[in-house]
């Protein structure tokens, strides 16, 4: 039981970060499969995921060389950074100072792109379909392998992280094959905040954990860091949002 509950944060993590990642590249794969065929994205796809793969079984066993402490405090500092800067990406679009993610668009935009390259023959491989869904299978993969070999090998649990982002890639890949169209229903900015907030909860007690901190519970302390973390945030969105109006007067008045 104990193992489960150790396993059960990094497992969580590693799913709700991929699930973002895997939704964008599913966009991309579903708008190469549907114009210039299956075959040749699904390859490229497959191909993406096979290096992503290879990267975590080779990296994750190195970083166990690493002594507990230090492995920690990199970590931790990196996860805080990252967490951080996905943080600051969702409380902007939160507030609508960003535009939100729109995958449909995103869609459109891929499809145009890619109708206007000429056709492979049709008894061969579309080269330009497999490097595209192997190039965004890869780009939004390393934030994935990032992120699971950070939260599992802070506590040595790279199995249930990976395992939460194979279930996160196979969540999407399943609901792309039924749907056959971009998952614009996703709520990929609330996904993205949540993800943030436990990222940087995550590097802020790691860093402590590798700095000696006896942190108050222990684990349950990063609970109490992710409150804080979501606190903060939820009230730079009311302080953004609050604040516009104001700029907006102010722009019409110097006009």
């Amino acid at each position: 039981m104990s193992n489960w509950i150790q396993a059960g944060p990094a497992l969580t993590v590693a799913f709700l970060a991929s699930l973002v990642e895997c939704v964008e590249a599913a966009t991309i794969v579903l708008a190469v499969g549907t114009v210039r065929g299956w075959r040749s994205a699904l390859v490229g796809a497959a191909a993406g995921l096979a290096l992503l793969t290879a990267l975590v079984v080779v990296l994750g066993p190195a970083l166990g060389i690493i002594p507990l402490t230090v492995l920690q405090l990199v970590i931790g500092v990196l996860l805080l950074l990252f967490g951080l800067s996905w943080l600051r990406k969702a409380v902007l679009r939160a507030a609508h100072v960003m535009p939100l993610h729109d995958e449909r668009r995103a869609f459109a935009s891929t499809t145009r792109a890619l109708g206007t390259i000429e056709p492979a023959a049709s008894d061969g491989w579309d080269a330009v379909a497999v490097v595209t869904t192997f190039k965004a299978v890869v780009l939004e993969g390393i934030e994935v392998v990032f992120i699971v070999l950070s939260v599992g090998a802070a506590r040595h649990m790279i199995i249930p992280a990976s395992l939460g982002a194979a279930a996160a890639g196979l969540t999407v890949a399943l609901a792309a094959l039924v749907l056959r169209r971009p998952l614009a229903s996703v709520p990929e900015n609330t996904l993205k905040f949540s993800v943030g907030v436990l990222l940087a909860s995550f590097g802020a007690f790691w860093i402590g954990e590798g700095l000696g901190v006896h942190w108050p519970g222990a684990d349950f302390s990063i609970l109490g860091l992710a409150g804080g973390f979501l606190i903060l945030s939820l009230l730079t969105i009311v302080a953004l949002r609050t604040r516009r109006p104001v700029l907006r007067i102010r722009a019409v008045k110097e006009a």
